[in-house]
């Protein structure tokens, strides 16, 4: 089937909110005696702030009590600092207009709470541009799973098999492949080279370098 719907995450991809995530966890989790390296934090990027607060809590045995307040206080924190200081990725408004111009249908997938999205896509310009939302936090399952990614194609009207999604994580990459999509991977920086990308049909820098022969690749 030929494509035509193109499906974003949103955090890391769209606004460079994953360092951000990445304080806020730390902060909170200082509060518990707890440090994660950055190779620890990466294992766990994209997962629901539950999913990444429970695996941790269970690792370091701290209990399930704080559980939901730890959520809480990481999702508040994140918010405040994505407001504060939160940048809207290069070629943001590229890709859309892009996607726009071929007439085709854009939803969003992400395992963010609705308060961060209506943030992020006010932040970004695009939230009259989406004609689909999908957010994980109340699903029975978050990302690697590809329930989301269904959810948003279903909003849509639109076979999975005909859809193209752009992600930044793993997780996420894993879950659109799960969907049956096309996958781009916009990897941060400094895992572009890491061989676990090789899963995805597209490997890229940035948003701002997807063009017609990227389109025409992926849409054989």
């Amino acid at each position: 089937m030929r494509l035509n719907t193109v499906i974003f995450d949103m955090d890391g991809l769209l606004i460079d909110s994953e360092p951000l995530w990445g304080e806020a966890a730390d902060e909170i989790f200082r509060e518990y005696g707890v440090r994660l390296s950055e190779e620890q934090y990466k294992t766990t990027t994209g997962l629901r702030t539950r999913e990444f607060v429970h695996w941790w809590f269970t690792y370091f045995q701290i209990g399930d009590e704080e559980l939901a307040r730890a959520e809480k206080k990481i999702i508040d924190l994140v918010i405040d600092k994505v407001q504060i200081k939160g940048s809207v990725m290069p070629g943001v408004k590229y890709i859309f207009d892009f996607f726009k111009r071929k007439g085709m249908k854009i939803g969003l997938a992400t395992s963010s709470p609705h308060e961060l999205i209506e943030v992020v896509t006010s932040m970004c310009g695009i939230r009259n541009e989406l004609q689909a939302i999908s957010s994980a936090e109340d699903m029975e399952y978050g990302k690697p799973h590809p329930m989301v990614y269904l959810d948003c194609a279903q909003k849509l009207g639109t076979h999975p098999t005909q859809c193209v999604c752009f992600e930044d994580s793993f997780n996420g990459m894993i879950a659109a492949k799960a969907a049956r999509m096309k996958c781009v991977v916009v990897p941060h920086i400094s895992q572009l080279k890491e061989d676990r990308w090789a899963a995805a049909d597209l490997k890229l820098s940035s948003l701002q370098n997807f063009g017609e022969l990227h389109f025409d690749l992926i849409n054989r």
